[in-house]
């Protein structure tokens, strides 16, 4: 079972300028920069990708949830939920109203402005692209009490990931994948309006779209969205990482025992935050790059 997300990984054009803007505007703090090792690069199937710079950040909260940024020349291609698989990382804020604000006239671009999500009127977000055109969702759950599922809240002004969304053209395959393969609870479909997907398929806003929601034991969630059959498949170079979100890390229990088809096999890794962890790379229905990530730190797999 999918337990945490830990990492959230973005291909940037330039790694230092993400850097930058993240501190800048969202107060993520710098836990480690370098490059790319080819052991790692391996274990995602993108031994192109060794050598390149990379920075780890962090929320101001503290919390050990990450978001790397990846430098890489196909970042400047990406198209926002124009192609299968990753497409939105959501952050959980204190304000996002405020928030907003300060965000015009900076390298975000707001594509949705601050609204209720649901009729419960207790979770308000709005969306913006980031310096390599990445989707943001900056969410505020007002109750986590009347939320379906076990979420938390911004304990600093700009906080932690707490969903991912990943777009499907076969939602019923790809709810099967995370809940009989990964092991993670799937509920839904769920009719439901989403402005910013529509908007980059020129639908009307009305449109409506199937979602499904993976659980994660606490605090986290995937999204599962239907996206038009025109969404192309991910544009992943050969031995490279596809712009966007390129990849996703979970804490998984014991990869052990785990029977899937890794990429390459699971290996223990030194770099923040692994720090000693064994990881290994699977990939999604869509072409979604999965990193797992075992729970416990262990010399070797058995």
């Amino acid at each position: 079972m999918l337990k945490t997300i830990v990492v959230v990984t973005i291909l940037s054009s330039n790694a230092e300028h993400s850097e930058s803007v993240y501190t800048q505007h969202l107060a993520y703090k710098t836990v480690e920069k370098g490059i790319v090792s080819e052991v790692l690069a391996a274990s995602w199937g993108a031994k192109n990708a060794a050598g390149a710079p990379y920075v780890v950040m962090q929320p101001e909260s503290g919390k050990p949830v990450f978001i790397r940024f990846i430098e890489q020349p196909n970042a400047a291609n990406y198209m926002p939920m124009r192609q299968l698989g990753w497409s939105a990382t959501e952050i959980l804020v204190e304000n996002p109203d405020e928030l907003a604000e300060k965000l015009r006239n900076t390298e975000f671009n707001i594509i949705g402005e601050p609204a209720f999500l649901t009729e419960k009127k207790n979770v308000k977000a709005f969306q913006a692209l980031g310096p390599d055109k990445e989707l943001l969702y900056f969410t505020r759950i007002l109750d986590p009490a009347k939320s379906n599922f076990d979420l938390g809240m911004a304990t600093s002004y700009v906080d932690n990931v707490f969903i991912m969304v990943a777009g499907t053209r076969d939602l019923a395959a790809t709810s099967a994948f995370y809940q009989e393969q990964l092991g993670n609870k799937v509920a839904g479909p769920y009719p439901y309006q989403i402005d910013v997907l529509s908007q980059a398929y020129n639908a009307p806003v009305a449109t409506t779209y199937n979602i499904s929601l993976a659980q994660m034991p606490s605090q986290f969630l995937l999204e599962l969205d239907q996206y038009p059959l025109e969404a192309a498949a991910i544009n992943k170079p050969h031995q490279g990482l596809p712009a966007g979100v390129a990849l996703v890390s979970f804490e998984y229990d014991n990869l052990a025992t785990a029977n899937y088809a890794f990429i390459n096999p699971p290996s223990a890794k030194t770099e923040a935050p692994y720090y000693g962890r064994i990881t290994a790379t699977i990939e999604g229905p869509n072409g979604e790059l999965i990193e797992l990530i075992n729970t416990q730190h262990q010399g070797k797999i058995q």
